[in-house]
């Protein structure tokens, strides 16, 4: 913290540098597709039930399956997607051409909160449903504005956390397979205790999460008990998905989107806004994502604020 270097975070095991690898190797075997223009599964059950392996358990890579993360990646340009991913990706598309776009204008907005936050004096991070650490990351955003932060990744795709494992340094950055809804065991977990100091001030980045958050989990609990945790001074940022304009083509995207990829939750503003409570709002508040102290460099189509709702947020002194 200001000017110190942090507490080591934990050495990538094996077993994630094992599967990343694997991963690695299948994904690479198909051809590279970008188109023109984060967070896995987050239900509720016991993972065994679902068929699924226990956090703490190596998974195995099953690239049949599309992923959040790596559709989300495919979208941004990047060349991390399987075949599965970019056969779901095309369907999306053509329900919803403009979704690259708005994806785009999401991750600016993530870079631009970031940038905002370090600047603010803000020297710890954390990220819950970072999906794949690659160009705009929060390490390297704070890198870029020059300043020493500590990042915490969390995500509960396996992959996800062996290839963040693979880039994130060591020394100022830890990674974590852990569902975000396990605020406890998110907190209480050895690599947060080891990064992260509780008692000064933390960023908590929830960027295109909570959309993938069942109404039934009570995402609004969630994001209080994160905030209940932090110490005066911390800071959120979000955004969601919505649907203001109730455009066919959206809700088309988000049926292909829940029925190939994972359950997405269009919310309305005064749903988003209800994330907020007990925090006070950074001007412009929440606003449309493009909106929030906005690049002029870098205007961006008005169909593009149709669809999803950003804010960065404090909490202040009792």
């Amino acid at each position: 913290m200001d000017g110190r270097e942090g507490p080591k975070g934990p050495e990538p095991t094996t077993s994630c540098v094992t599967c990343h690898t694997r991963y690695a190797e299948q994904i690479l075997d198909a051809p590279e597709q970008r188109p023109s223009g984060n967070a896995g599964s987050l239900e509720s059950t016991d993972p065994r039930a679902r068929g699924e392996t226990p956090m703490d358990e190596e998974p195995p890579v099953d690239l049949t399956r599309p992923s959040i993360a790596r559709v989300y990646d495919f979208f941004l340009g990047g060349n991390l997607s399987s075949e599965a991913d970019r056969q779901v990706a095309g369907e999306i598309l053509a329900a919803m051409p403009d979704l690259p776009e708005i994806l785009r204008a999401n991750r600016a907005f993530a870079v631009r909160a970031v940038r905002f936050l370090a600047e603010a004096g803000v020297r710890q991070f954390l990220d819950l449903g970072s999906g794949l650490a690659t160009a705009g990351a929060t390490h390297e955003v704070v890198r870029a504005a020059g300043v020493d932060a500590r990042v915490l990744y969390v995500d509960n795709d396996p992959v996800v956390t062996a290839h963040n494992s693979t880039l994130a340094p060591e020394h100022t950055c830890a990674v974590l397979r852990a569902d975000l809804r396990d605020t406890a065991g998110v907190l209480a977990s050895p690599e947060a205790r080891s990064l992260l100091d509780f008692d000064e001030p933390i960023a908590v980045l929830m960027i295109a999460v909570l959309h993938f958050i069942d109404h039934a989990d009570r995402p609004a609990d969630i994001v209080a008990r994160y905030r209940d945790a932090l110490a005066p001074g911390s800071f959120l940022a979000l955004t969601h998905a919505e649907n203001a304009e109730r455009l066919p083509g959206t809700f088309e995207a988000a049926r292909v989107y829940s029925r190939g990829v994972a359950q997405i939750h269009l919310r309305t503003r005064a749903e988003i806004s209800a994330f907020l409570d007990g925090w006070s709002l950074v001007a412009p508040g929440l606003v449309p994502t493009p909106d929030w102290h906005p690049d002029q460099a870098a205007p961006v189509r008005s169909t593009v604020r149709q669809h999803g709702m950003a804010a960065v947020a404090r909490k202040e002194h009792p």
